[in-house]
């Protein structure tokens, strides 16, 4: 998984047009930035669940299969980031 940097901002995935953010020096739990237009939502990784925000139910299930199919890489990301969070 790649991680790029458009306009400042750490981007891993835009998929038709919700882009997959992983910030550096973020809290726990492991979660996924899920960005589309004017909604954004917190995924957690390791459940898929919904922490805060809001995506139109079709973007939500987009990014829930993207956070299912690529779980380990997006977990492996995040501590990367983030490597003052605990694995648990």
């Amino acid at each position: 998984m790649y991680l790029y940097i458009i306009n400042g901002m750490p981007n891993i995935q835009t998929i038709n047009g919700i882009k997959i953010n992983v910030y550096p020096n973020d809290h726990i739990p492991p979660h996924i930035h899920a960005i589309y237009g004017e909604y954004e939502a917190l995924i957690e990784i390791t459940t898929s669940e919904t922490l805060r925000g809001y995506l139109p139910k079709t973007q939500l299930q987009i990014v829930q299969n993207f956070v299912n199919d690529n779980g380990e890489e997006l977990l492996n990301l995040f501590y990367k980031l983030n490597p003052n969070t605990k694995k648990k």
